[in-house]
C-alpha cells in the first residue's frame, strides 16, 4: 500500500517491522523527515523479500533512497547495500540488555554493560576504543571453557560471547548517522516505532475487531 500525497523526493527511511502475535505483523517505510509513512504492506514473518519490495513500491513513485534505518536482521541491510545504513541504536541497545540483563553478575558483563550506556551519546572513536579495550582486556576470560559429565565442552561465557559477536557485527553501522550529517540520518527507528505503538495501542484496545475491519483501521492511522 502507498501513499502518493507526498511529492515524489529523496528521502532518508526508516524501514521497520513490528509482530501483533506469532503469525501477523506489518512492516512500514518512514520518512521521518515529513512524518510520513510511504508505503507498508501486512506480513507473517519478516524477510529481505518484503523490504526489497517494499523499495520497489517507493521507487516506482519516484522516491530517491539517500540511506536507510533498520532494525538491524541481516537481509534488510543487504536490500540496502547501496546507501548508507543506520542500525537503530535502540535496537541494538535492546540486543545488549537481553545477554547482559538489567544486573550482569559478572564484571565482564557489568562493565560492558556500562560501555553500552553511553552508546547513544558519543561518537564513533570514542565507543569503538572503549569497546576494543574491553575485548581486549577479557578477551582469555572468553576462551574459558566448560566440560560437562561426557567429556564435552562448551564457552563458559556464551551469552557474553553472543553480545560480543553482535556489537562486532553491528559497530559499521551503529554511527553512520555521524558520517553523513548533511543527510540528517536518525539514530534510531523511533518515528516508526511510535506509528507501531499507535497500532498496538487500539489492537489491545479493541481486541475483537475482525481482520479486514483491523487492516481498515490500520490504513487510516498510517495514512495521517
Amino acid at each position: 500500500m502507498n501513499f502518493p500525497e507526498l511529492t515524489p523526493c529523496p528521502v532518508v527511511i526508516e524501514a521497520d517491522a513490528t509482530f501483533f502475535n506469532r503469525h501477523e505483523g506489518i512492516c512500514i517505510f518512514h520518512a521521518p523527515k515529513f512524518n510520513k509513512v510511504l508505503t507498508y504492506v501486512f506480513i507473517e514473518s519478516e524477510t529481505a523479500l518484503i523490504y526489497n519490495t517494499l523499495r520497489n513500491n517507493i521507487e516506482r513513485q519516484g522516491f530517491t533512497i539517500l540511506a536507510a534505518v533498520i532494525d538491524g536482521r541481516k537481509g534488510a541491510r543487504e536490500v540496502f547495500s547501496d546507501v548508507p545504513v543506520q542500525m537503530c541504536q535502540y535496537h541494538q541497545l535492546m540486543i545488549l540488555r537481553r545477554y547482559l540483563t538489567m544486573n550482569p553478575r559478572l564484571e565482564a558483563g557489568r562493565e560492558l554493560r556500562s560501555i553500552s550506556k553511553i552508546l547513544c551519546y558519543v561518537d564513533r572513536a570514542e565507543f569503538e576504543l572503549l569497546f576494543a579495550q574491553w575485548c581486549h582486556k577479557w578477551n582469555e576470560f572468553l576462551k574459558e571453557r566448560t566440560y560437562n559429565v561426557d567429556g564435552k565442552c562448551y564457552y563458559t561465557h556464551r551469552r557474553l560471547r553472543s553480545v560480543r559477536r553482535s556489537l562486532m557485527t553491528n559497530l559499521a553501522y551503529l554511527f553512520t548517522y555521524q558520517d553523513y550529517p548533511e543527510l540528517e540520518i536518525p539514530n534510531t527507528t523511533n518515528y516508526a516505532e511510535s506509528v507501531h505503538s499507535r497500532i498496538k495501542e487500539l489492537l489491545r484496545v479493541h481486541r475483537g475487531f475482525n481482520p479486514a475491519l483491523k487492516q481498515n483501521i490500520f490504513k487510516e492511522i498510517l495514512a495521517k
